[in-house]
């Protein structure tokens, strides 16, 4: 399964919007957040345009600043369980953090939503930036591990998943009704797992599933998180504004792949974007203007805080240049504070150009369909993605991908027209997760 893969596709659910004024739109039910039809119609276009899998974020802490999407959303596991017994062949990815969670609670979850889902299960591994969640989970705000510590305790944390997900081997349970033989106590593997952070026995009480353990996802771009993406997982997200910075973080990402030892194709390199299709390039600017229409800069203000630890950035001269914030947000969303930053600085923006372009990006994707199709081929063809993340800020931009952009990336014979195979490594062409204790005795 090694050399060029075909296109892989995914799609973000974000329910009532990615920014601030999006639920506005009369194209997004106001309800989407928390509307099962809703996740269900995304879910099912996804799956009828042959994507490789839905994939839902989330976080821990809101205050009455945060984006309305996060003030009322389902749960991620509870709603792709769901999800899975209306779909048949779409993976279906979740976030869950590393920070704040137990690995034993949370294998055993992964592990039963894959096999509910026959193997079409991913979890985004992701550390806990916002050090007021702490204050959620019995602990104070100084009890917020640092953005370093974060990451080596994500990297344990996996290992134990790993573990866990290796309790038993495939044929373990026998299931014999004369002999009275339930399961193989040989093929039973107990933990035992003692390290800096966890403390696990195990076994974990679910057997293994059709693709042997979830698709392990990272999303992040910051120096410790390409390191833990190439270390650990099999596929990892991010979003760069222009093909040359994306062949960069490719490059990085494959290079770091390959010095701990794996080779670069473990990893896959997912790249977000939100594409605007109109069936003209001008068609596609009324609607880029018409949502970008709906954001007050009060709002703007208020989306750019929560990336700085909710910062107020009310008290600042709008049309002054970025203000000199110093380190805050180092311990949080890093990689966009560090660019946020890097850009501010670069172009001399003042706080309003940086609120409004944050809160209303424009995105390269904008065009008509084939536009789109030509910039999602040239940044696959040299070596800026693997595959894309839709995060279609309106639900009728997914059902306009589906329908008019992916036949043309089918007739260019860079994506598929039919699944592979049942199981989310199979359409992803990853290697099934043979358990390590196999391996120890072959």
């Amino acid at each position: 399964m090694y050399g060029r893969k075909k296109l892989k596709i995914g799609t973000m659910i974000h329910g009532v919007g990615e920014k601030f004024s999006d639920w506005r739109h009369p194209g997004i039910p106001s309800d989407a957040s928390v509307n099962f039809e809703f996740y269900k119609q995304q879910a099912q276009t996804s799956e009828r345009g042959k994507f490789d899998f839905v994939f839902i974020a989330d976080a821990l802490y809101i205050n009455e600043k945060s984006n309305p999407h996060y003030l009322n959303r389902f749960e991620p596991l509870t709603i792709l369980s769901a999800l899975a017994a209306v779909t048949s062949n779409i993976g279906l990815v979740s976030t869950l953090s590393t920070t704040y969670s137990e690995p034993f609670s949370a294998a055993r979850q992964f592990a039963s939503l894959d096999m509910l889902s026959g193997g079409r299960a991913g979890w985004n591994a992701v550390t806990s930036g916002l050090e007021k969640t702490a204050l959620n989970f019995s602990k104070d705000i100084k009890d917020h591990p640092n953005h370093a510590l974060r990451y080596r305790m994500a990297a344990e944390f996996v290992e134990v998943m790993k573990g866990l997900w290796n309790s038993w081997e495939e044929d373990a349970f026998i299931r014999n009704k004369e002999s009275g033989q339930f399961f193989d106590p040989n093929k039973l593997h107990t933990l035992n797992y003692e390290g800096e952070f966890f403390s696990v026995q195990g076994p974990l009480n679910i057997g293994r599933s059709p693709q042997g353990q979830p698709v392990i996802f990272q999303a992040g771009s910051s120096k410790s998180g390409i390191a833990f993406s190439a270390q650990v997982s099999d596929a990892v997200f991010a979003i760069m504004p222009t093909l040359e910075e994306a062949q960069r973080y490719y490059a990085d990402v494959k290079e770091q792949t390959a010095a701990f030892g794996r080779h670069p194709d473990d990893v896959m390199v997912f790249q977000g974007i939100s594409p605007i299709i109109g069936d003209t390039a001008e068609e596609a600017e009324r609607k880029y203007e018409e949502l970008s229409s709906l954001v007050t800069i009060e709002q703007a203000l208020a989306f750019l805080g929560r990336l700085f630890e909710h910062h107020d950035f009310s008290h600042y001269p709008l049309d002054e240049s970025f203000p000199d914030i110093g380190t805050l947000g180092e311990n949080s969303f890093r990689s966009d504070t560090d660019r946020i930053k890097a850009e501010a600085r670069r172009h001399n923006l003042t706080l309003r150009q940086v609120a409004l372009r944050e809160a209303t990006p424009r995105t390269p994707f904008m065009g008509t369909p084939e536009q789109v199709a030509n910039l999602i081929e040239a940044w696959y063809e040299q070596n800026g993605a693997d595959g894309f993340m839709l995060i279609a800020n309106l639900p009728s931009e997914l059902e306009a991908f589906v329908d008019k952009v992916v036949p043309i990336l089918q007739e260019r014979g860079i994506f598929r027209t039919e699944y592979e195979g049942t199981t989310l490594r199979e359409n992803l062409e990853l290697f099934y997760a043979v358990n390590s204790h196999l391996l120890i005795h072959q």
